[in-house]
């Protein structure tokens, strides 16, 4: 590989088959979000190389780093730390692509992306809705919501906000992406939604209070025309970190003893109404009954 002076259209060509294998490997259908890919400098949003990288095969070891400061190097799909002292990083691209894909945002939507961190995936979201559309990017880290307002100032249809996303939303969406594990899908998010509108959430169980890392299933869920009752689905496994204040103790225990008894829910429905439990509630509070 050239070094990092090597001519900018060899970066683009790089940009370009990387965002090509990741609509390969993650069976992406969103042609905008194929084109984000190819089209935003991730490394932009890394700071400067070289990086600290992960990969599938690395998981539970030693993080690696790249040879060299060469922006070529960020186009494969792996994590790359933002603060490997943190050991914050940047999300796998496949895996955020399938969410972003499973939304089925259309140009001129308005979105919500809760987790924003450094802003590589609020652009990433900001170019599949353009300028006619709206991206409200919020991070509850202080320090990562004002590089990630400084990394997107070029988006104007972007609004990057430090809080944790439980209050103040104030507006409605087509589409709500979580990047943070939650116990329970907020009535926050399915109130913000719009008729027809899609929110995806990752739900984990958090082994160990101390551990920023929980595991357990993402969700999609999707509200119906008429605002009256939601769809769900399990869309895959996930281990990610655990969000702040969109959390709860008790619910945690709940999802824990769902997850023991049925791994891999056929979920099909989300329920707001009270209701007796029954065998196919798989999920189920006073609150709301994610079910089968």
């Amino acid at each position: 590989m050239a070094s990092a002076s090597g001519p900018l259209a060899d970066v683009a060509a790089y940009r370009r088959f990387f965002a090509e294998e990741i609509e390969a490997c993650a069976g992406l259908r969103t042609p905008r979000l194929v084109e984000a890919f190819a089209t935003i400098p991730r490394e932009q949003f890394l700071g400067s190389g070289p990086w600290i990288t992960r990969s599938e095969a690395d998981f539970g070891g030693p993080s690696r780093q790249t040879p060299d400061a060469d922006p070529r190097r960020v186009y494969h799909n792996v994590v790359l730390a933002i603060n490997s002292a943190r050991q914050l990083f940047n999300g796998q691209p496949s895996t955020l692509g399938t969410r972003i894909d499973a939304l089925e945002i259309r140009p001129g939507a308005d979105v919500l992306h809760v987790g924003a961190g450094s802003g590589y995936y609020s652009a990433i979201l900001a170019h599949t809705v353009g300028p006619a559309g709206r991206v409200v990017a919020i991070e509850v880290d202080e320090a990562l919501a004002a590089l990630a307002r400084r990394n997107l100032e070029l988006y104007e249809w972007v609004d990057v906000r430090h809080g944790d996303a439980t209050t103040g939303l104030g507006d409605l969406f087509d589409a709500i992406l979580v990047n943070a594990g939650a116990t329970h899908p907020r009535d926050e998010w399915l109130d913000a939604l719009k008729p027809g509108g899609r929110l995806v959430l990752p739900l984990t169980v958090s082994m160990d209070p101390r551990a920023p890392i929980g595991k357990g299933i993402v969700v999609l869920v999707s509200k119906d025309t008429d605002a009256s009752s939601f769809g769900a689905r399990m869309i895959t496994f996930v281990a990610i970190y655990s969000g702040q204040a969109i959390r709860d103790v008790e619910m945690n225990v709940l999802l824990g003893k769902a997850l023991a008894r049925n791994a891999w829910p056929k979920l099909a429905r989300l329920r707001r109404d009270r209701h007796e439990q029954v065998p196919s509630c798989w999920l189920h509070t006073d609150a709301f009954c994610l079910g089968i």
